[in-house]
């Protein structure tokens, strides 16, 4: 994307401008809730399902939140360079030896598949956004394509005229086929020309997962294309006679739900001795949580002098010290400086998933903080997410929001919002949940969505 040639003053007075409105913006209480009729016309469209609307909207009421999010163009440019930034860096052989000297055995086997749903996820601080961390099983991807067609039926619809105002029919047409595309590029990558017959959805205890509909999403999208799909437990997996099978069915490739990164655990043991026995290709896998994931790498990337150790030019390293919240590793020998400066930190488990067992450092007490110590932890300089103000059952409540880039091989492929309350983002509140994006353009004088 290149810049308008308008003099640096002007181009400065209408980022400035965009970025007031963003905020004007998220600061009205205004919501715009999906119509549920529309939405279920829709899925009938697309599944002819009406027990996946049910687990979907209503099993789940908090899994999609009643607004949109505004983002300035300008603020989604920077994300976009972090990311490549990010990408040429994870590139270098000297960072892939220094994060997988950390890494366990399974992250030294090299796939040739590369990894779906790469997740970068930005806070928008007042100084620019903050990118606060990659997660390699991104879910909620399929999730937030089925809803931006949902949503746009009801901006269609839409009695705010300053909605209608903001609003644009560039709605992303098609992200099923790219995601389709982008699993047949991994089996590819792995077995060339060979047909792909069969797929694994593999998470543990897959029906009692939170991200259920998207499973059940994803199961049809294959079938469409002539795919045997499962959805199952690791447990459910057998490895023998050099292949990897459900039952009577030999499995080809593995969509990795699992929040056991490097497939360490006893039930993950079969899919494991596949993987590295080349029989089945997983995707995403070990080698890509290990150079991408785990939080420790976080404390290379915001360390100027590592940066400049694995031969990182400037412009570079400028980026990622500008654009990654700030990350040290929590030792022991630190403790009492942490305490001190708990308030402006953010603590998290190397290996972390989920804001579970994520911890804000003003929240913290001493027997927290003990366990953090005793544990292998970063300590992440506090990013404030970004606000928006919802009204609620006739009530205007704060959110707090984030925004996930849904990201394969660098390119983003969709970018969603996750309003929420409390310390981090939870599904768990009225009005919280997946949010669609409003790009804010000064470049074209008008709004676009993502």
């Amino acid at each position: 994307m290149t810049p308008p040639s308008h003099t640096s003053s002007l181009k400065i007075e209408l980022i400035n401008s965009c970025e007031q409105t963003a905020n004007r913006l998220n600061a009205q209480s205004h919501s715009l809730p999906l119509n549920q009729e529309s939405d279920l016309s829709e899925l009938w469209r697309l599944n002819d399902d009406i027990n996946l609307f049910q687990t979907i909207f209503v099993d789940r009421p908090n899994l999609f939140s009643g607004s949109v999010v505004f983002v300035t163009d300008e603020s989604i440019q920077k994300q976009r360079y972090i990311i490549t930034a990010l990408e040429t860096v994870i590139a270098l052989p000297a960072y892939q030896q220094r994060v997988l000297a950390y890494a366990p055995d399974s992250a030294k086997f090299i796939p040739q598949a590369h990894s779906v749903f790469f997740g970068y996820d930005f806070h928008l601080t007042p100084e620019g956004p903050k990118l606060i961390e990659i997660n390699t099983n991104a879910g909620g991807a399929l999730l937030n394509a089925l809803v931006a067609r949902m949503q746009k039926i009801c901006f269609d619809h839409t009695e705010d005229d300053a909605l209608t105002n903001l609003t644009t029919d560039t709605f992303i047409q098609s992200p099923e086929d790219a995601f389709i595309e982008m699993f047949f590029a991994e089996w590819q990558a792995e077995r060339g020309q060979q047909p792909l017959y069969s797929i694994a959805i593999v998470d543990e205890d897959p029906q009692a997962q939170y991200m259920l509909p998207e499973f059940l999403l994803f199961k049809k999208l294959f079938e469409q294309k002539n795919i045997k799909v499962v959805i199952c437990d690791p447990s459910e997996l057998k490895h023998h006679d050099q292949a990897l099978w459900h039952g009577n069915q030999r499995i080809d490739l593995v969509y990795n739900r699992l929040t056991d990164f490097c497939l360490e655990a006893n039930a993950n043991k079969p899919l494991l001795a596949a993987y590295l026995e080349n029989s089945v290709v997983v995707t995403p896998h070990p080698r890509a949580h290990a150079l991408y994931a785990d939080k420790r790498n976080l404390t290379i990337l915001t360390d100027e002098a590592a940066l400049i150790e694995l031969g990182v030019d400037v412009k570079t390293r400028a980026i990622l010290l500008n654009g990654i919240a700030h990350t040290i590793s929590v030792n022991l020998d630190d403790s009492e400086t942490l305490w001190k400066s708990r308030k402006q930190l953010f603590f998290k488990p190397a290996k972390g998933y989920g804001s579970k067992a994520a911890y804000r450092g003003d929240k913290l007490t001493k027997r927290v903080f003990s366990e953090i110590l005793q544990n292998d932890y970063v300590a992440q300089t506090l990013a404030q997410p970004g606000e928006r103000q919802l009204n609620v059952e006739n009530k205007i409540v704060n959110f707090k929001f984030d925004l996930r880039h849904y990201v394969y091989k660098g390119q983003t492929q969709l970018i969603s919002a996750r309003l929420y309350q409390g310390q981090t983002t939870n599904f768990r509140t009225l009005g919280g949940g997946f949010a669609q994006v409003i790009v804010i353009s000064y470049r074209e004088d008008k709004t676009t969505v993502i």
